[in-house]
């Protein structure tokens, strides 16, 4: 931070405190994709948690090395609010978790599919049927996610609002039993927890923590950005997405952090991301295959003529596609 330099010459401490700073730069920089199709897929997600576990063991080694200040304040207040929202982060962890699992029984409804279609075989009425009932499975599946993406309250009223939802609320609250969060935990409200308070270090702060407490700024919001972003992509309760980070570009890794934010806030801005129930791109890709596959069953009637079932084929095709994805 070129503002809060020393005139004096630089410690160890100062230089390694520094570097660690450029290091969640460059690393963060290296997590924005030249293709924007690449940004919010599974691969990009994975690089996402690579750069957060190599920011967390670098800080935790200047941590480890600083343990006689932390008990000090202000530094036992900066460290103490950390372990704070580390905990808030493994709530939001275990929504997460939940989230993948809803869509590995997404997939599974993908695989009847196409053992129902196989193309190997001749397709008759009992393998459309079966193929269908799996396709709308699936679209309930992802309904009941969409709807427990908006406010607790509203998923709430929208169960009763007519009997066709009543099988819904049931599957619901059976589901629910296995779920890592309450019913009323919000994912939104979570991530606003993380976020309280996080306010730059005041300069009299910093020279009484030799820039320690920089490190943990720089940290918590490494880890504000990180929740957010798995918030966005994966499926959770109550996702909303509207946050602000509050940090200067004084800061070296405020702004490959604070693109990346604008960029996310972007996709879920899209037309036909907006009432997605995640921003992952697999996940995009099911419901964009499942909405296809749904329009073709329901015009589908037999016997099959062979452009019908050249376009069945070549409709499975592109599931299996999205399946392996």
């Amino acid at each position: 931070i070129h503002s809060m330099e020393s005139p004096n010459e630089s410690t160890g401490q100062e230089i390694e405190l520094e570097a660690f700073q450029r290091q969640v730069a460059e690393r963060f920089r290296d997590l924005a994709p030249s293709d924007s199709d690449d940004l919010l897929s599974i691969p990009w997600i994975r690089k996402l948690l690579d750069t957060f576990l190599c920011c967390q063991e670098d800080f935790r080694v200047i941590v480890f090395k600083n343990k006689s200040q932390l008990n000090k304040p202000p530094m036992d207040k900066y460290i103490t609010d950390y372990f704070e929202r580390s905990l808030k982060a493994l709530d939001v962890c275990n929504a997460i978790r939940d989230g993948i699992e809803r869509i590995r029984q997404w997939q599974k409804q993908l695989e009847i599919v196409l053992c129902a279609l196989d193309s190997q075989r001749t397709i008759g009425e009992g393998q459309f049927r079966r193929a269908k009932k799996a396709l709308i499975d699936l679209a309930i599946g992802m309904l009941d996610e969409k709807e427990s993406s908006s406010s607790v309250a509203h998923r709430n009223r929208s169960f009763v609002r007519n009997n066709a939802h009543r099988e819904l609320r049931s599957l619901s609250n059976f589901r629910s039993l296995s779920w890592s969060v309450s019913r009323t935990w919000s994912a939104a409200r979570q991530i606003q927890a993380i976020a309280s308070n996080l306010v730059a270090p005041k300069t009299n702060e910093i020279i009484s923590t030799n820039r320690l407490n920089v490190a943990v700024f720089t940290m918590s919001h490494v880890l504000l950005f990180v929740m957010w972003a798995l918030v966005a992509a994966i499926p959770c309760q109550d996702r909303g997405l509207q946050i602000h980070l509050s940090v200067t570009k004084q800061f070296v890794w405020a702004d490959p952090i604070l693109s990346l934010h604008e960029r996310i806030s972007e996709e879920s801005k899209k037309r036909d991301r907006r009432n997605s129930c995640g921003l992952l791109k697999e996940i995009h890709g099911i419901e964009k295959c499942a909405r296809h596959m749904n329009e073709l069953t329901d015009s589908v009637q037999f016997p099959l003529t062979m452009q019908k079932e050249a376009e069945v084929k070549e409709r499975v095709q592109e599931l299996a596609l999205v399946h392996q994805a």
